[in-house]
């Protein structure tokens, strides 16, 4: 018997009642149970005692679990206290059934020996230990001992039919005097780690040894007071197999009579000619340790081996199937990661079989059908498998068993072939075998118990990697949790997480088709494995998608009146001018359908200056409620791959001087005091396009920028810094196609979107294909927007004698460095001969190399010391007192009777040779370096990249062996985003994008361990080497290159251009082979990349975001590929910043796809920024589309209300180091009131209160945001986000009322109220629709018992349709009365 039997059959539980089991909850608790020492006068001395625990319910009176014994304890007495039997022993259990009538039963029982030397157990007392209270709740372990009463008797009799709960009730129970147990119960959270090894309802002490875990630390002999968990290993089970005996024929032919004669035994009924028919054959693969199996096992759908081999589709064969082969086959690979080296573990394989019906097709369904047909599912074998010493990759076969044997899955199972048909094969294989191929993906192999007691560390041989190759036809690529599931399981419908399978025991059929295996393939194991390596999750939208369709870019109709239109291009806007410096006209926008692109091209004013000019905004007229209307804005956009812009703060002014609110109004900038600026009104920004500057062949991603994309902007408060919303004008009007110049004018609603609290998702509604308008999203639109593109041609001019631009070569192909010619100019200086040669002289080493010249000015001081020379006069003045001065010395010394020192010219040959010494010394230090540097700069080629975000940089490397003999080359690459491309599809899809005609050569590359790939060059061979650069971070330098003209004073357009690109960054890849034979240097300069749509979302700080965009359809999106085979592509995202999570999933053909992002949210008032790049290639090789995240995390501040009814509340300000003077702005001002409403001043690190009146007008969830800013440097200091929770008031009264639609003047009515209380009230009117109902007194006050008529005026509406509007009736303290409702229908 092995290891994993004995444990098995050793902790057999018996399950809780089945009413139970239908309503257990998912959640388990865990407990602690210490049971310390039974003292009482029943006790006998010298006598030993067992304590024995058990599980009970009272409520059903059902014994359920494992009983637990402890060793036994002799009774000990004292002077001046009972006899006393110390146990000290902790027991540890787990149970989900928390309810008030589930107790612990402790009993105890007495040890006396017989006569015969045998000993027998007398049960002398028992105890209830209660585990739960009355609320479902772990009793309170504040605790620490207790004492536990004891009755008479054996707990047996808890199973009388007269027992009642509670216990206290019971007049049958007798208490034992002066006994009690002594013991200590509290809830384990340490215990919640093992879940996954230990099953619920067993009780085990912290000295069983529990398979998975390791000994106890140290001196400790508790292993479970602190778990520690064992290294799992990962193992693979490939090429599986499965036979049956004597045949698979003449088993399943067998298996379907005995099915169809016991259906048609419990129908009572005769052979009507219908049968059993096979629908699939499946194999549960899951590990098990003994005690629970410690994940779902996995389902994998197993095919005849027939199918396979002639490649038919795996279809339902029946008993007719005379063809099939002789055994089962999986098609995938079983992918085990919780396996863990312990003799106990084992891997538990049970085959079972969908049957349906089939037969004659009046009234039943047939086998094909996944609905409205009776299926049945049976397990017919099962197989268990402890791996051996030494089993590290090797061929594993197993017997199946059946029969009437106990199996850990807990299910009845087909019986054995009898004893005659079993003598024609062997005894082991009577009931078929299971035979795979297993392998592990580390150097630990699974061992055996005595390798765990040596810890044995001898390595093997580690296994090699699979592979797809066509010799192993059987062997697949690993597959996802549940391999190989059929559309009949995908289409049924699931059970709801926690809900038990249903029964598969013998006549159980089920109606309905198969029900009971969705819930453990759709949804992981409710309960938690902390032993498992943490995985990435599967993608699944919990939150409601929003669409991410952007704005309608369409919607530029014009709505002024021609005079509001002739006051407006009055104002005295700059002139736009043509390269002929002539006015350009404003011309309709061309059908979209004429462009053409060759007219782009054969245009010979290829140079385009773009000239966005903002003219005026101008307020909805539907807008008069939703807040009030902001003094100043300014506006945040991007240009193509130009860095994002912030214009300067523009003032609204009305277009007759005034400031009030008219339709449209003008932009003028304001200066920095806060007075109008005395230019032109609006704004104008101009960027310079020119091809000269952009990069080989981005001219015509230009053009098609413009004529597929839209340009967002963003409009914001300049007081409150609050946006206002965000519109998008289509760019296809800045086309030319031919002329010279072109100008439009554009009226752009400006709208903003609203997103309420994340709802819960009702149903599939929400997620289904075409769902548009997702809930929780509210779009209204705010104002328009007036602004006129223009788009001026300008000749490329070139100088004559120079090249046309210094563009790099389009050439993907880099030559190999050519060795002849590479000397580096710095020891040699060109000068340009008369006859146009080349004459070369030397230069001194001082002259080249700084570090000798400084070694040398070191040796003389004094020539550190020494004055520049300075020419001229100052030179002759020079030399003639430094002769004055040697006359004066050699008189000195005749007069002295000395002779003159002739030494000088000795020191300084002295000197110059000590220079000689140091140069000698200085240049045989640096010989080898230096030689070293000069051969490495002849093998050096140099790459430059234009790199743009999540865009693929493709280029070949010529790379030549320069031996005479045969080498292998090994890659190396220094950076992460530069590498080589190893897939030949990738690289035979680069070449197609990129126009190369080199050739692809298969399995070129040869990966090591370290996965450095490498190559096999042939004598003075040469072959290109594919490298691909990628970049999915937004670089900084990017963001301070270069912006449009017209921004700040003195902006030079030509410094602002394009073509300037930020500083370039340097990688490096070596090849080598042992010795360096190439080297490539790839010069990065980043690029400004494009942003197609910006998302903004408002969120509470320090907290996760999360949300799921839905995709529009992929043809919409520009960009997307025309006429793609293959139907719908699959959509790839990858983010900018590596710490959010962000992806996608393809739900099948006809789906909508979802983006799931998660975002760590910062401190308030923190924004995070972040890219995401759409592809629809596999291979991410150019993005269809780039969006723009921004995260606002604000301060959360959540508030309960009801709508009509003003609550009250306040915000703690805290000052900043400096005193401020701040103002409280807000999103929606008629629902939200502060207090102060004007400028205050916020003291220096002090505090400050703010009040606030919340008075929503509508019921439901939202978000209102709240601004602190500076008003003199216009800065944001604090920002909140209010979630309001609003419920509706209690409606007393309705009304009904019809009006006239399309204008007029409007209707007068009357209510009327009457005070229900004896003294007089002040009430106060307001209503959650004040555009369409105005009252004629805001107040009144009314007598006691008094009738107060209300007048009413209804304001006329411009369409059809009904409204309901609310009238609240507050009281003094604003709190409501009354709420009524009338019922408007415009007709």
């Amino acid at each position: 018997m092995s290891e994993w039997e004995r444990v098995f059959l050793r902790n057999v539980i018996l399950p809780p009642h089945c009413q139970r089991r239908r309503t257990r909850q998912p959640g388990s608790t865990a407990f602690r149970c210490i049971l310390k020492y039974l003292e009482g006068a029943a006790l006998t001395q010298g006598a030993e005692y067992q304590l024995r625990l058990s599980l009970f319910d009272a409520t059903y009176h059902h014994f359920f679990g494992r009983t637990w014994r402890s060793s036994r304890r002799a009774a000990r007495a004292a002077p001046l206290r009972p006899a006393r039997a110390a146990f000290n022993e902790t027991v540890y259990f787990h149970t989900s059934l928390n309810h008030p009538g589930i107790a612990a039963v402790v009993e105890v029982v007495a040890t006396a020996r017989k006569g015969d030397g045998g000993s027998r157990h007398l049960s002398c007392g028992f105890g209830l230990i209660p585990l739960f209270g009355s609320g479902s709740e772990a009793t309170d372990p504040a605790a620490e001992d207790r004492a536990l009463k004891l009755y008479h008797g054996t707990p047996r009799a808890l199973l009388h039919p007269r027992f009642q709960d509670p216990v206290e009730k019971n007049k049958y129970l007798t208490v034992m005097e002066k006994s009690h147990l002594q013991y200590a119960l509290k809830t384990h959270q340490p215990l919640e780690m093992i879940f996954h090894l230990l099953p619920e309802n067993l009780l085990v002490s912290g000295l069983q040894t529990i398979p998975g875990l390791l000994p106890a630390h140290g001196d400790a002999s508790d292993c479970l007071q602190k778990p520690r968990l064992m290294k799992p290993v990962t193992c693979y089970l490939e090429r599986l197999s499965v036979r049956l005996y004597p045949s698979l024929e003449e088993f399943e032919e067998e298996l379907l009579d005995l099915l169809n004669s016991d259906r048609l035994l419990q129908a009572n009924a005769a052979p009507d000619g219908d049968g059993v028919a096979v629908r699939e054959r499946r194999l549960h693969v899951g590990v098990h340790n003994g005690l629970r199996f410690v994940q779902a096992p996995q389902v994998a759908v197993l095919v005849p081996e027939a199918e396979v081999v002639r490649g038919g589709c795996p279809g339902v064969p029946g008993s007719g199937a005379r063809g099939a082969g002789q055994a089962l086959v999986l098609r995938s690979r079983i992918h085990l990661s919780e396996m863990v080296p312990h003799p106990a573990f084992g891997v538990c394989f049970q085959l079972e079989y969908v049957f349906c019906s089939s037969g004659r097709a009046g009234g039943k369904a047939l086998p094909g059908s996944a609905h409205g047909e009776t299926a049945d599912i049976r397990s017919v074998r099962w197989a268990i498998w402890s791996p051996v010493l030494g089993a590290g990759e090797a061929e594993v076969v197993l017997p199946l068993r059946g029969g009437a044997c106990r199996g850990p899955c807990q299910t009845l199972v087909y019986r054995t072939p009898t004893s005659g048909r079993s003598s024609r094969q062997g005894k082991h294989v009577e009931s078929g075998t299971v035979q795979f191929y297993v392998s592990t993906d580390s150097e630990e192999h699974l061992v055996t118990a005595a390798e765990i007691l040596r810890k044995d560390k001898d390595e093997s041989e580690k296994p090699p990697t699979p592979s797809l190759s066509p010799q192993a036809p059987l062997r697949m690529a690993a597959s996802p949790r549940g391999p190989g599931l059929s559309a009949s399981q995908l289409s049924a419908p699931a059970w709801g997480r926690g809900q038990p399978p249903a029964r598969r025991g013998r006549g159980s059929w089920q109606e309905g088709g198969i029900t009971h295996l969705e819930a453990d393939l759709g949804s992981p194991d409710p309960e938690p494995c902390a032993g498992d390596q943490l995985r990435a999750l599967p993608f699944a939208p919990l939150q409601v998608p929003i669409a991410a369709m952007g704005l309608q870019a369409g919607s530029s109709r014009t709505l002024l009146s021609r005079a509001s239109l002739a006051r407006l291009h009055a104002a005295g806007f700059p002139e736009i001018l043509d390269h002929n410096q002539e006015p350009v006209e404003i011309s309709e926008p061309v059908d979209p359908a004429s462009f053409s692109p060759r007219l782009e091209e054969a245009d010979p004013l290829q140079g385009n200056e773009i000239i966005l000019q903002f003219l005026a905004f101008g307020r909805d007229a539907q807008d008069g409620v939703e807040g009030t209307w902001p003094r100043t804005i300014f506006l945040t956009f991007q240009f193509y791959r130009f860095p994002p812009v912030t214009t300067p703060r523009l003032q609204l002014v009305s277009t007759d001087g005034g400031l009030a609110a008219v339709p449209a109004q003008l932009l003028v900038r304001m200066n920095k005091d806060g007075t109008l600026g005395t230019g032109p009104p609006g704004l104008q920004l101009k960027y310079m396009v020119d091809p000269t500057f952009l990069r080989p062949g981005e001219q015509r991603w230009f053009v098609r920028y413009l004529a597929e994309h839209s340009l967002q902007i963003d409009v914001w408060d300049g007081d409150s810094l609050l946006l206002v919303g965000s519109a998008a004008v289509k760019l296809e009007p800045l086309l030319r196609q031919g002329r010279a110049a072109v100008r439009t004018h554009h009226e752009l609603e400006v709208a903003t979107t609203e997103y309420e609290p994340d709802v819960t998702v009702m149903g599939r509604e929400a997620l289904r294909h075409g769902a548009l308008r997702p809930l929780g999203v509210r779009v209204a639109v705010r104002g328009r927007l007036h602004l006129c593109l223009a788009n001026i041609g300008h000749p490329c001019e070139e100088t004559p004698g120079q090249p046309p631009s210094l563009l790099p070569s389009r050439s993907r192909v880099l030559p190999a460095p050519d060795g002849a010619g590479s000397i580096p100019a710095g020891s040699w200086i060109s000068l340009n001969a008369a006859v146009g040669g080349r004459v070369s002289r030397a230069r001194r080493l001082v002259e080249v190399d700084g570090e000798l010249a400084a070694a040398l000015c070191g040796r003389r001081p004094e020539a550190r010391l020494a004055p520049p020379a300075v020419p001229g006069e100052a030179t002759a003045a020079r030399r003639r007192k430094l002769r004055r001065m040697a006359l004066v010395r050699q008189r000195e010394d005749a007069g002295g009777g000395r002779m003159p020192q002739l030494s000088g010219w000795q020191e300084q040959r002295a000197r110059h040779l000590r220079d000689l010494q140091i140069i000698d010394a200085y240049r045989e230090r640096v010989k080898g370096e230096s030689i070293s540097r000069m051969l490495s700069q002849a093998i050096t080629a140099t790459h430059t990249v234009h790199a743009v975000l999540g865009t693929a940089e493709f280029f070949e490397f010529a790379l030549k062996n320069p031996y005479g003999v045969q080498h292998t080359v090994t890659i190396e690459v220094d950076h992460p985003e530069l590498s080589v491309i190893l897939d030949p599809r990738e690289w035979r899809h680069f070449k197609e994008l990129t126009k190369s005609v080199t050739p692809v050569e298969e399995e070129m590359f040869h990966l090591r361990d370290d996965l450095r790939p490498q190559v096999y060059l042939r004598p003075k061979e040469t072959v290109r080497i594919p490298f691909k650069y990628q970049t999915f971070s937004a670089d900084p330098a990017v963001v301070v290159a270069q912006g449009p003209a017209g921004l700040g004073a003195g902006a030079d357009a030509a410094n602002r251009s394009l073509g300037k690109s930020g500083a370039g960054r340097t990688k490096h890849i070596q090849v080598s082979g042992g010795k360096p034979i190439a080297l490539l240097r790839v010069k990065v300069e980043p690029q400004p990349h494009v942003v197609d749509q910006t998302f903004r979302f408002y969120h509470p700080e320090l907290t996760f975001l999360k949300k799921t965009i839905r995709l529009p359809p992929w043809h919409t999106l520009p960009g997307a590929p025309v006429g793609m085979p293959g139907g719908e592509p699959e959509m790839f995202v990858r983010c900018s910043d590596p710490d959010i999570i962000c992806e996608t999933k393809n739900m099948g053909p006809g789906e909508p796809q979802d983006i799931f992002l998660k975002v760590a949210g910062g401190p308030s008032p923190q924004i995070k920024k972040f890219f995401v790049a759409i592809y629809t290639d596999a291979w991410l090789a150019a993005p269809v589309q780039i969006w723009q995240f921004y995260l606002h995390s604000l301060q959360r501040l959540d508030v309960s209300c009801t709508a009509g009814q003003l609550s009250r509340l306040s915000l703690l300000l805290r000052g900043t180091p400096a005193p401020r003077r701040v103002q409280a702005f807000t999103s929606h001002p008629q629902e939200l009131e502060v207090d102060p409403d004007g400028t205050f001043l916020l003291p220096a690190n002090g505090i400050q209160d703010l009040y606030l009146g919340v008075r929503p007008r509508r019921a439901g969830s939202r978000f209102i945001y709240l601004n602190l800013v500076d008003v003199e440097s216009h800065q944001l200091v604090s920002s909140w986000l209010l979630c309001l929770s609003c419920r509706q008031p209690l409606i007393s009264k309705a009304f009904e009322i019809s009006l006239p639609a399309g204008g007029g003047r409007g209707c007068n009515k009357r209510i009327t109220y009457t005070n229900p209380y004896p003294s007089p009230r002040l009430y106060f009117l307001c209503t959650n629709r004040p555009d369409l109902l105005q009252f004629k007194e805001d107040s009144f006050e009314v007598a006691g018992g008094e009738v107060y008529t209300i007048g009413l005026r209804f304001a006329p509406s411009q369409g059809a349709g009904e409204e309901e509007i609310l009238i609240h009736i507050n009281d003094h303290e604003d709190k409501n009365e009354e709420t009524f409702c009338v019922k408007v229908v415009y007709q």
